[in-house]
């Protein structure tokens, strides 16, 4: 392997560079002078940078697949899923600006930890080698431990913190043993080194227990199914723009890693592999549903409804075998997922950024979760109260809304590819969420109490994260009517597969295996 690079050879990082400089420039003016206006300003404009480059590169009409040191490949796959980690990145700076101003300890470190976390990243779904699948995720997963625990005078957001810091911990140890056991078998860091080697391996059991390790570490930073016990703790105790990070930023890098190594691997070709991520997905809609119809939180009904929504994007995955799999010149796509991901990504920090405008950093009783903290919001606060209506229909899948053409999308995927179980499950599963989200919308156009606890600002409208979640809304009831743009920016996020992965495909189906 050749690590000797000229620097035009990295230019297709250079999002992620400017990132990290930005990460370093906010360092040195948190050394010089604490200014948090300053800070928020600087990590707003580089992150923007960043994703005006992106935007620049898909649309220049000259850009090239390109395979950095055999360990980061950037292809259209890899710029679609980095815009919307630095756009939902952008809503989390901008979310936590208000939510933060008033905190009487230290607030400028907050972005440092968000600009690290958000490197690693946007690595993570570049990643084409376990070393870098590895490091990357510990430089996105580490900064996130303090950004959870920001608020340490609340005992929530400590308990928040050490809890995801151990079972992150645990996952990582299952990450590497699973690494262990597939390098011991295969010779080789790299997905798809060998695909025929790889493909006739899975019949090791020493190869299938280490992908079977690398599954459930990737199912813990996923929070499905079994693996989920942390997540509506971790959900309702961090500060409400960090739990929105975790909901958005992170889980869209991992379910990008996850997308790429399933196909480059050959993964989705085992047959027993394909039946354990079908059980992930199956299980994870069942228990995530039934879970949140309990809850009175409602940060923790959208911490359940997020086990259950990437449980549907595992149908995708698993259905798009033999349908979304299009090759045209060396490229492959999931179609579905990437449709699926981008309608998440806008919901979530919507709904999200609801419950932030309605919270305060200080202590306990003052992060707006409960249920009976929204009740008669339409009364007070009419369009704060559309947005977050907007919100619950889009993750209800209701037509008219982004949600309704993702899940849609799911049905279809799994319909056409004969997978009658779990397209029933989709539709099951969305019955039961149904439910728990029109109960959060009956209970904010209830009788208001006589005096309400917490509140939203007065002109919350006014504020960067109110226009933000305003855009959110509007862009989620857009895309539900005309979903043209979204489709075909799915269908161009394409992936860029080896000669070698290409050739071996269609060895198999030639052979009729595949």
């Amino acid at each position: 392997m050749n690590f000797t690079l000229s620097f035009s050879e990295l230019m297709p990082l250079a999002p992620v560079m400017i990132v990290a400089l930005t990460a370093i420039v906010v360092m040195l003016l948190t050394a010089i002078k604490r200014n948090h206006n300053l800070i928020a300003t600087t990590s707003v404009v580089g992150l923007n940078l960043a994703a005006i480059l992106i935007i620049y590169t898909i649309f220049s009409g000259s850009f090239i697949p390109s395979n950095i040191m055999g360990m980061f490949m950037v292809d259209p796959f890899t710029m679609l899923y980095q815009f919307l980690i630095l756009i939902a990145a952008l809503a989390c700076c901008t979310l936590s600006h208000a939510y933060i101003e008033t905190y009487k300890e230290n607030r400028e470190e907050l972005y440092i930890l968000l600009l690290c976390s958000v490197t690693g990243a946007m690595l993570l779904v570049a990643s084409t080698n376990y070393a870098s699948f590895f490091i990357s995720l510990e430089l996105m997963s580490i900064p996130v431990y303090g950004m959870l625990a920001y608020t340490y005078q609340r005992s929530q957001s400590l308990e928040a913190g050490i809890k995801y810091l151990v079972l992150s911990a645990t996952a990582s140890a299952m990450l590497l043993m699973g690494m262990a056991y597939v390098y011991a078998y295969t010779g080789s860091l790299s997905f798809a080194a060998e695909p025929s080697r790889m493909f006739n391996s899975f019949s090791q059991p020493a190869v299938v227990l280490g992908l079977g390790l690398i599954l459930f570490a990737v199912g813990f930073k996923l929070s499905l199914a079994p693996f989920h016990k942390w997540t509506p703790d971790v959900y309702a105790g961090a500060p409400a723009p960090m739990a929105t990070f975790l909901a958005t930023v992170s889980k869209v890098a991992m379910i990008g890693l996850f997308a790429r190594y399933v196909l480059s691997s050959g993964f989705i070709l085992a047959d027993s592999l394909k039946l354990m991520v079908t059980i992930l997905a199956v299980v994870s809609i069942v228990v995530g549903n039934l879970l949140a119809v309990r809850q009175v939180n409602l940060k923790r009904i959208l911490a359940y409804s997020s086990i259950a929504h990437f449980g549907y994007l595992l149908v995708a995955l698993v259905s798009a075998q033999n349908i979304e799999f299009i090759q045209i010149r060396g490229f492959m796509t999931f179609e579905t997922v990437n449709v699926y991901i981008i309608t998440y990504v806008l919901t979530t920090v919507g709904a999200f950024g609801v419950v932030t405008l309605m919270s305060s950093p200080y202590n306990n009783k003052d992060e707006a979760g409960s249920l009976a903290e929204y009740r008669g919001l339409f009364w007070r606060r009419p369009i704060l109260t559309a947005t977050l209506t907007v919100m619950m229909l889009s993750l209800a899948g209701i037509p008219l809304t982004a949600g309704f053409i993702g899940k849609f999308m799911v049905v279809k995927t799994a319909v056409m590819g004969a997978h009658w179980f779990l397209a029933a499950m989709v539709i099951v599963g969305s019955g039961i969420g149904l439910y728990y989200y029109l109960r959060v919308m009956v209970v904010m156009y209830m009788t208001p109490p006589d005096v309400p606890r917490i509140d939203a600002d007065e002109h919350w409208g006014t504020q960067v994260g109110g226009i933000m979640v305003l855009g959110a809304a509007l862009l989620v009831f857009v895309l539900g009517i005309y979903p043209d743009p979204m489709i075909y920016l799915a269908k161009y996020a394409v992936f860029a597969v080896s000669p070698e992965l290409q050739e071996f495909i269609l060895t198999l189906v030639q052979k009729g295996i595949y």
